[in-house]
This record gives structure tokens, C-alpha cells and sequence, in this order.
């Protein structure tokens, strides 16, 4: 495995809390006040990711993109030329399918919905997901067998390299502009569609946005939201990596 893989386990939450908890354990000692701070972070940042309430307000921040309403997908024929579906993932050697590889969770959310999206409009599809840790098949790959296996439908283009958002867009203009697609649906998570579109609007590309996945709309919870839940701090994570990576990308790519 890379390691900027592990590194970036371990620099990013819960990783990073625990790594700060684990610190004021060590230097409990000899520096009992930086010991203190390290463990009020550590513990502080993991009980704030835990709580329902924090995560939907966090959301509200990230999910500015609204809807793509029902009574506009019969007529997104007229107004784009594809569907693209990026990748989330993959579940690995899972014994109920067989030991083999399936998209991942919020991959599969995404399918669902495009496959409402082309049944709905008549548009074709392309799904853009590379490799998992370097190991075949692509997420392209593993989304199009299941949409077809599932949805009986077809996804005519596969971009097999991207390993980012960025990646999903610059690839993407690769292999599907030359072939007349320049005005695309797509479809990925409410609080991951800012980046995409930005992405995608800079490969050149002219995008409606199809959320879906809002983390924001949230649920009834027991005292409003503000007791622990063990599913919050990944959806928290999620959303923490997405806000650094909005930051992040004009910088490392910069404005075209």
C-alpha cells in the first residue's frame, strides 16, 4: 500500500485524535499541561465528529448544490449528452457475492440514482473510477457490471484511471470530449458536488448537477441530535476530508 495512503489514515480523523490522545498519555509526566491539551483535543475532536447535530450543520455548509427535481429528468436529454457517475470505492472478497469485489457503499447510492436518471431521460452513461489501491478491477469497471446486473443497463464509457475528484474530470474530458459529450449530468454526493463541478467545469466540460446522498437533511435523533453516534464520526470524516479538499484544490491545481 502507498504510503501516502497510510500517512493520510493517520493525519486525518479519528487517526489524528487518537494519535493526540496517545501523545498526552506518553507525556503525561514530564509536560502534564501539553499532556492535558493534547488529550482535551484528541478527546474533544472525536466527541464533536460523534454528535448528529455537529455533522448535519457541518453538512448544511458543504450541500449548496440543490436537487435535480423529478419533473426535469424527462426532458435532460435536451439540455446535456451524458450521465457520469463517479466512483466511490469498493467492498473487497466478500464472501456473499462470491469473494468478489462490489462498489462501495456510496457507489451504489450514486448507481441507483443514475440508473433512475437514464431510465428517466434516455441518456447514456459514463462511470469514472480507477483503481483501488492500485488493484484491478477499476471502479469503473466493478460500477458498470453492477448497473448492468442490476438495472439491466449499460454504461457505454469507462474512465479506468483517476485516482481524484480532479482526476475524475481530467480523464473524463479525455475520453468523452473527443466524442461529442460536453455537457454532462453528474451525479456523486451532495457534499462532495461543489468539488466535482468545479473540477468538471474546468476540464471543459458544462455540468448539471444531480446530488443526492444529503447528510444535512438528517432525522429525528434523541435529544435533537446531541447524543454520540458511532456512524457519525465517519460521515464527519467525510465531510472534514471534502472541506480540506475544496481548500486544497486551487492551490495544488490551480485556476484554468
Amino acid at each position: 500500500m502507498p504510503i501516502r495512503y497510510i500517512l493520510k489514515q493517520l493525519l486525518m480523523p479519528p487517526g489524528i485524535l487518537l494519535l493526540l490522545m496517545l501523545l498526552g498519555w506518553w507525556l503525561r509526566r514530564r509536560f502534564p499541561r501539553l499532556a492535558m491539551a493534547c488529550l482535551l483535543m484528541g478527546f474533544g475532536g472525536l466527541w464533536l465528529m460523534s454528535l448528529p447535530a455537529v455533522m448535519q450543520w457541518s453538512a448544511g455548509l458543504l450541500e449548496r448544490e440543490p436537487a435535480l427535481e423529478e419533473a426535469q429528468w424527462a426532458t435532460l436529454a435536451q439540455r446535456v449528452d451524458a450521465i457520469v457517475i463517479l466512483g466511490a470505492g469498493r467492498e473487497q472478497n466478500d464472501p456473499g457475492w462470491g469473494a468478489t469485489d462490489q462498489p462501495g457503499l456510496m457507489a451504489l447510492e450514486r448507481l441507483r440514482y443514475a440508473a433512475r436518471l437514464a431510465r428517466a431521460s434516455g441518456l447514456p452513461m459514463a462511470a469514472s473510477g480507477g483503481l483501488h489501491y492500485g488493484q484491478p478491477p477499476s471502479e469503473a469497471a466493478l460500477m458498470a457490471d453492477a448497473m448492468q446486473r442490476d438495472y439491466g443497463l449499460d454504461i457505454r464509457w469507462r474512465e479506468e484511471r483517476s485516482r481524484t475528484t480532479w482526476e475524475n474530470a481530467a480523464f473524463s474530458a479525455e475520453l468523452l470530449q473527443p466524442q461529442g459529450v460536453r455537457r454532462v449530468v453528474l451525479v456523486t454526493q451532495a457534499w462532495h458536488m461543489p468539488r466535482a463541478r468545479r473540477s468538471f467545469e474546468q476540464a471543459g466540460f458544462e455540468v448539471i448537477t444531480a446530488p443526492m446522498g444529503y447528510l444535512s437533511a438528517g432525522y429525528e435523533r434523541p435529544l435533537g441530535g446531541w447524543l454520540p453516534e458511532s456512524r457519525v464520526i465517519w460521515q464527519s470524516s467525510q465531510l472534514l476530508n471534502e472541506a480540506i479538499g475544496l481548500l486544497a484544490y486551487p492551490i495544488v491545481y490551480g485556476k484554468q
